[in-house]
């Protein structure tokens, strides 16, 4: 499969110029048809042959595989969790805090990776923020944070500025303190290739609703089995525990113990397929063409308005405007759709692999009148 093929498959790209990924990717038809399959599927053939308890649970661990497989992980290192935020806040709210227990994280995380901190320090754990400065976090001064810290979390990513942070590096830095080292990796999967085993992270959470393509509610969460032996959950299920009848229970091995209950499967199915989809076309062409168009919009934004590097690292592209939503606003009047950022205060175009040229190009124009 080819770019132009998956962009043909994607009702919602056939109109508008979307450049929006970076917070909603519009899913392809069959990623859709596969979520409504199993729906109907699950729904109206349950009976004496279909236990729908079954079936669920044969899916779950299906998709727990391909998921596994794609970010080079084990599949009891993968649980299915609705959400990047979801995932956070379960490793968050399973470490047994302590009064004075520090927790690090940068200035440029998404409010998926500052609100689960901003609670525990009702609780009286400090959060320590490293200031970034365009984009990059200085590796001394991140030593310096995480010195005596429980926790640091960091996303692999900028959703600021698309900026690729030097991840295995600041995972090493962490387990040198003694920290737990969880990412946000939303802005990863199915533009950039992902491999745990590289980052070394004891826990890594995601979503695939993003660049994957997939649907709202199909996200997941890496924990390395050995770092999950540490967390308790804060909630407790029939999927999180070996036994459920158990007295006491015994939480399940690996991640699965950040499952619940009887949670939708639908969206993780269409994750699987579209986790399918992006593999044919591949990861790396993906990177490569969505880096390149990237650039050609890096190449027509003035120096003094670019926040972006000028070589994007990503297909994140961060542009400084005088009234971020007013020019959000007026694009979309032309049918060319970003969103804007609080911080930066600034607009952001997400540009994938199955953008064209000309897309790119109208984007410039009518930015153009931003600053002449």
């Amino acid at each position: 499969m080819t770019p132009r093929e998956l962009r043909a498959d994607t009702p919602a790209l056939h109109e508008d110029v979307y450049l929006n990924f970076g917070a909603h990717g519009p899913s392809p038809r069959y990623v859709v048809e596969a979520a409504d399959e199993f729906v109907r599927s699950h729904e109206y053939e349950t009976s004496t042959r279909n236990d729908p308890y079954e079936l669920a649970f044969d899916t779950y661990d299906r998709v727990r595989e391909r998921v596994a497989a794609f970010v080079g992980a084990d599949a009891d290192e993968i649980a299915l969790t609705e959400s990047t935020t979801a995932g956070v806040n379960a490793v968050a709210t399973a470490v047994d805090w302590e009064p004075g227990d520090t927790v690090v994280r940068t200035d440029l995380e998404h409010p998926a990776g500052t609100l689960p901190w901003q609670r525990l320090e009702q609780e009286g754990v400090e959060v320590r923020v490293v200031e970034t400065e365009d984009g990059r976090v200085d590796r001394d001064a991140f030593a310096e944070a995480v010195a005596d810290a429980r926790l640091a979390c960091f996303s692999a990513v900028t959703w600021t500025h698309g900026t690729r942070l030097p991840v295995a590096d600041l995972v090493d830095i962490a387990h040198e303190a003694g920290a737990f080292a969880l990412v946000d990796a939303v802005q990863v999967p199915g533009q950039l290739p992902l491999d745990v085993g590289e980052w070394g992270a004891d826990a890594v959470a995601a979503a695939g609703h993003k660049w994957l393509l997939g649907l709202w509610g199909g996200g997941f969460l890496y924990v390395d089995r050995t770092a999950a032996d540490s967390l308790r959950p804060a909630t407790v299920g029939y999927r999180s525990v070996e036994t459920p009848t158990a007295d006491p229970y015994e939480f399940a091995a690996g991640a699965r113990r950040f499952e619940v209950g009887s949670a939708n499967p639908a969206p993780h199915v269409a994750l699987a397929e579209a986790i399918e989809a992006i593999d044919e076309v591949g990861v790396d062409r993906i990177a490569a063409r969505s880096q390149e168009l990237a650039g050609r919009v890096a190449d027509g934004i003035p120096d003094d308005r670019l926040l972006s590097p000028a070589a994007p690292e990503s297909g994140l592209v961060t542009v400084d405007v005088d009234d971020p939503g007013e020019t959000v606003d007026r694009l979309a009047s032309e049918g060319i759709v970003v969103r804007a950022l609080p911080t930066p205060n600034a607009v952001r175009a997400s540009v994938h692999a199955v953008n064209t040229r000309a897309e790119t190009e109208r984007l410039l124009d009518a930015l153009d009148s931003e600053w002449n």
